[in-house]
């Protein structure tokens, strides 16, 4: 949720602060950038000190942006700060998923690692509170209520999470640097970047596109977009389900079809009602690619899921980085978002182009790691 914040009050900030669409696009995305750069240190600390730990420290870092941005948030480059801060939160992925993946067999790792990541509810709640809120008291205030819900959160992460009942040898440093040796982290990262990061990139962006594109006030943008975020978070765990029966690889040909698809025709600009709809496809398409990058990751990089899952998670966060950036600034030179989408669509049909020829190449991808796994880094 917090993450995704300045995304859900991107409306009030930037009338508030003067922002043009590219200002608008580097606004939103900054705590996406440094949520993604810290998933690896955090992984790999999660693996060597325990993944309870780390998430403490993570939680408790928060409560300094936030206060920041309630009593100082008056200018871009103050804002910008905070966003950097605030990316802390995205960074959990990196601590959290390690954390539920060591518990259980590698048969239900697909279903395992969408339901803890189906945290990315939270930008649900964000969009659909964040923006009246803001309109009721002003968006500095959202800041400070935003604590209320950290707070709780940190009490009950203290109180409920454990770490794996028998905790490995600490590795060097330089041992976990082998995981990024086989090329296989670096395709899913690619692929993830497609779909982790679509799916965050618009959830961010989608406020102010609504507001720039349709005219509807910021808290319609907010409902319209959390409607948007559910469906990509609340599929995510089935498509871990069906990256477990049906293979990862599989699942993940079919929807990088399916979202090239749509972004074609999001590119086309129709009217409100049906560009929602065509974005409710389109980000559910996105969660069900994410589950199965995540039922792959555990499957390929066993010993090492923590440093593997902050890598594929950091690259793609770093779409999502790019996403609004992408958007923002096309809209600014050539005056339409479409072309925008349009630059998403042929990046899709990249990521599709290299999933089917791995397949085509390789056993792994060929099986998805299912049965004749290969070793890990």
């Amino acid at each position: 949720m917090l993450w995704v914040l300045l995304g859900a009050l991107g409306i009030h900030i930037a009338e508030s602060l003067h922002l043009d669409s590219f200002e608008k696009g580097v606004m939103v995305a900054v705590p996406i950038l440094s949520g993604s750069l810290l998933r690896l240190p955090l992984g790999v600390l999660g693996d060597r000190i325990g993944g309870k730990r780390v998430g403490m420290a993570m939680l408790l870092f928060l409560f300094v942006p936030l206060t920041i941005g309630w009593q100082a948030g008056n200018s871009l480059s103050a804002m910008m700060g905070i966003g950097l801060l605030l990316g802390t939160a995205g960074a959990s992925f990196a601590v959290a998923l390690p954390l539920a993946s060591r518990w259980y067999p590698p048969e239900r790792q697909g279903l395992v690692m969408g339901i803890a990541a189906a945290g990315n509810s939270g930008t649900v709640i964000a969009n659909l509170a964040a923006p009246r809120l803001a309109s009721l008291m002003g968006w500095h205030n959202v800041l400070a209520v935003a604590m209320i819900p950290l707070f709780i959160v940190l009490i009950a992460f203290i109180m409920m999470a454990k770490d794996r009942p028998s905790p490995g040898q600490h590795k060097p440093v330089r041992a976990y640097l082998e995981t990024l040796k086989p090329r296989d982290i670096w395709w899913l990262s690619f692929v993830y970047c497609v779909t982790f990061g679509g799916y965050v990139g618009l959830g961010s962006f989608l406020p102010i596109f609504l507001r720039d594109q349709y005219g509807v006030s910021a808290t319609k943008a907010g409902y319209l977009t959390a409607l948007v975020a559910f469906s990509g978070s609340s599929i995510r765990p089935i498509g871990g389900l069906l990256a477990d029966k049906f293979g990862g690889t599989a699942l993940l040909s079919l929807v990088l079809i399916g979202v090239g698809a749509m972004y074609v025709l999001v590119a086309q600009l129709p009217s409100l009602p049906l560009m929602v709809g065509l974005l409710v496809v389109t980000v559910s398409l996105l969660g069900l690619g994410n589950g199965a990058v995540f039922q792959l990751v555990p499957l390929r990089f066993p010993r090492d899921v923590g440093v593997a899952t902050g890598l594929v998670g950091a690259i793609g966060g770093l779409g999502g980085f790019l996403l609004p950036i992408c958007l923002g600034s096309i809209k600014g030179t050539s005056g339409s978002f479409g072309n925008g989408f349009l630059v998403l669509g042929f990046v899709t049909l990249g990521a599709l182009t290299l999933v089917r020829i791995l397949i085509s190449l390789q056993v792994g991808w060929r099986t998805s790691w299912r049965g004749s796994r290969e070793p890990a880094a």
